[in-house]
């Protein structure tokens, strides 16, 4: 018989100290890891980025990840746009009455392996068993605390023109691969999310200049939605070369099929960068040197023109507005 989290698992009894030691403690021990109410952590001179994120993707488990992956990803990225080297996480789980014990080995297995790749401990954490239809299987909210590294200074508030604009990679796979993984048009494509921790990308960028303006990853909303923000917040314009966007051909395939803009889709391993383009070569070659962003490339620039507006440059030259974000594409994808 297959073994399922119970409502005594959260009750704060015997059930929920075996349920901490044998998933969580086996898979998140160190040295900072606490039974105490709170980790008590050493604290380095300067400034630190601090961050939260909840994580509720549907299906948990897809091509290239699962939640626990994506919840370690997604607040180490998060970090690490700030120019903040990732130090310290806390989780939290909301899990429903009859979960797969199984499938929460799994989770908690993904996590341990990304928190040890972005090099992240995990040090305090919660948990709580919901009754059966109050959540969907497993809710993980993840806070992180990061170094900010000294000279970086990154905010959607300051790119510039005459700034190039970089993406780490091709763009829309997790998106893509969460679309597929539910099976609801009957596409089938080899398509794997780029969910990954990206520290060593900003890393490696700041080697080559701390003077990089705006970094982000293109979560929900993707690409198209992060370029809006900033132009937003910049009150810049912003021009995309289109054949110089890196897409995967099977997430082509996906869009022509269903309608869908590649730009407008989810990415759990893109940065979206904003630097000087007497620095962009450089950065580039850097990004292209690490397997997460082996596939960077300059894809616009910063204009003065059309503040707040994406313009995207077509291979014959046209000019065409990239339509601004809105509605729900798809929900539950991270």
């Amino acid at each position: 018989m297959e073994k399922t989290v119970t409502l005594a698992h959260g009750a704060g009894g015997k059930q929920t100290n075996e349920l901490i030691d044998q998933v969580f403690k086996a898979h998140f021990a160190n040295p900072e890891l606490t039974s105490d109410d709170a980790a008590v952590l050493p604290v380095e001179a300067g400034k630190i980025a601090f961050t939260t994120d909840g994580f509720i993707v549907s299906p948990q488990e897809f091509p290239g990840g699962n939640i626990g992956k994506l919840s370690i990803c997604g607040t180490v990225n998060d970090l690490s746009c700030m120019g903040a080297k990732p130090k310290y996480l806390s989780c939290a789980f909301v899990i429903e009455e009859g979960y797969s014990m199984e499938k929460l080995e799994k989770i908690a297995a993904a996590m341990e392996e990304t928190a040890a790749k972005a090099g992240v401990k995990i040090v305090a954490g919660d948990t709580k068993v919901a009754g059966r239809g109050q959540v969907d299987g497993v809710f993980i909210t993840t806070t992180g605390i990061g170094v900010i590294q000294e000279g970086a200074q990154t905010s959607g508030f300051l790119a510039k023109p005459g700034d190039a604009i970089i993406v780490s990679g091709d763009v829309g796979r997790h998106g893509c691969t969460i679309l597929l993984a539910r099976e609801d048009f009957g596409i089938e494509a080899e398509v794997t999310s780029d969910c990954a921790p990206l520290w060593e990308c900003v890393e490696a960028m700041f080697d080559v200049t701390k003077d990089i303006h705006v970094i982000r990853d293109a979560t929900r909303g993707g690409v198209g939605t992060v370029l809006y923000e900033i132009a937003e917040q910049s009150q810049v314009g912003i021009r995309l070369m289109q054949d110089q966007i890196p897409v995967q051909d099977a997430v082509k395939g996906v869009c022509g099929m269903l309608g869908l803009e590649p730009l407008y889709l989810a990415c759990e391993g893109r940065l979206v960068i904003f630097a000087p383009k007497e620095k962009a070569e450089g950065i580039v070659e850097a990004l292209r040197k690490l397997e997460p962003s082996k596939d960077a490339a300059i894809i616009g620039e910063v204009t003065e023109e059309m503040p707040g507006r994406v313009v995207v440059t077509t291979p014959i030259g046209a000019q065409t507005l990239l339509p601004p974000p809105g509605g729900e594409l798809l929900p539950r994808i991270c």
